[in-house]
């Protein structure tokens, strides 16, 4: 009897100590998070740029690429989707980065793996029965897997409803893809695109190791309004259905920040997002991409001053590539109930100035190595160029570089 009044007192003072463990950890969790500090224009510091190769490589090319930008750190290596119309996935290295005042100056990045298609000719049942382009919107290497996700590049009639696919990371290896599957309840629009892994100290207030969104497709109705994120846990994928997504930040068409036809510094019909980013030790996450700043137009280039873009369709000349930086803080709040997805704005947008700005580049996609802090992002070109690769470092306090930029005070956005 006394024995096991023992055992009790035992289990009760275990459960004691694990209750002040866990509290101190959070504790511990929120002074970190709190500390951190916010990412402002001065501290995205350009430590260089490399080239993409010309030329086919498997089953398709980088010309009219690099979407999906995804970092490898099994190999060190850059995953990404090639030509548009083939939406084929390569891996190649890192070289040596360095800075020139020509492209041809810049190194060229070596194929790891050609050109494969990563989902095994299975991308058409993200929305089957349409006849409209499925396109890959995201990549991520994840615990030993690949996940994918996917989006109807014209879903008029909003069927879509299942957006992510799960592979192996090794390109070579065939006969290893399962989906597609739905992941969460608001709508594929909202979530066939990028991916981010979350910072440790961030994943219990955001819902999850990964945040996962999408914004600016064609059926603005369908996709969001601005930056889109939803915390997920990959390993839920094929496991439950819908997979859970938490919102952090999104912008559906009856809570819009501003419409769609207007001029305006923080979105519009214009506005193209590659990509985001939660660097480490801070508690920002950086969405990259272009925005137009002048007055909107929807028509031919022409008819709409665009001398950049000769096509019908979205103009806002002049353009930015463009960073939106929103707080963490905020996010969680979100996930805490406290806010609604909505009602978050950024602290700070900015353009993002590159060595090479030529007026009809498009940033198409952006990721982080954990390990080394860096921040690649891919310019694109409308025209059979390859895209080029620059690589970021945030340098918290630094004074900046030829390459950073301030925000305007005109172009931030105010709550």
């Amino acid at each position: 009897m006394t024995r096991g009044f023992r055992t009790v007192g035992a289990l009760r003072r275990r459960a004691l100590w694990c209750g002040f463990a866990l509290a101190a950890a959070a504790s511990l969790a929120l002074q970190g998070q709190q500390s951190s500090p916010l990412v402002q224009p001065r501290d995205l510091i350009l430590d260089g740029s490399f080239r993409l190769p010309a030329g086919r490589f498997g089953a398709s090319e980088f010309a009219y690429g690099g979407t999906a930008l995804a970092f490898n750190a099994a190999n060190g290596s850059l995953l990404m989707v090639g030509h548009d119309q083939q939406q084929m996935v390569a891996e190649v290295t890192v070289p040596p980065i360095g800075l020139s005042a020509e492209i041809s100056g810049l190194a060229t990045a070596a194929v790891l793996r050609p050109f494969v298609d990563v989902t095994e000719g299975l991308l058409h049942l993200a929305d089957p029965g349409e006849s409209n382009p499925i396109k890959i919107g995201g990549l991520l290497p994840y615990n030993g897997r690949l996940y994918i996700s996917a989006y109807s590049y014209y879903d008029a009639d909003s069927t879509q409803q299942l957006t992510h696919f799960v592979s192996g990371t090794d390109l070579a290896v065939a006969g290893d893809v399962r989906g597609p599957y739905r992941v969460g309840t608001t709508g594929a629009g909202y979530i066939g695109g990028y991916f981010a892994e979350v910072p440790a100290i961030w994943r219990t207030a955001l819902g999850g190791p990964v945040v996962n969104g999408q914004c600016c497709i064609p059926i603005v109705t369908r996709t969001s309004y601005g930056p889109a994120l939803f915390a997920i846990k990959p390993a839920d994928l094929g496991v439950r259905n819908p997979a859970p997504a938490v919102p952090l930040v999104y912008y559906p068409s009856d809570h819009f920040v501003n419409d769609w036809d207007v001029k305006s510094g923080f979105w519009n019909g214009s506005t193209e997002i590659g990509g985001v980013v939660i660097p480490e030790n801070t508690r920002s996450a950086l969405f990259f991409g272009r925005q137009g700043l002048g007055p909107f137009c929807y028509g031919e280039g022409a008819a709409c001053g665009d001398p950049t873009d000769p096509y019908k369709g979205t103009h806002a000349y002049p353009y930015a590539y463009y960073v939106w930086a929103y707080d963490l803080t905020d996010l969680a709040a979100v996930k805490a109930g406290q806010k609604r997805p909505w009602d978050v704005r950024p602290y700070a947008v900015w353009p993002l100035i590159l060595p090479f700005g030529i007026a009809n580049a498009h940033l198409r996609g952006a990721t982080y190595d954990r390990s080394t802090g860096r921040i690649f992002v891919t310019q694109a070109f409308g025209d059979e160029s390859q895209p080029l690769v620059h690589v970021f470092r945030i340098n918290p306090g630094a004074t900046g570089s030829p390459a950073a930029s301030i925000a305007p005070a005109n172009l931030r956005v105010i709550r």
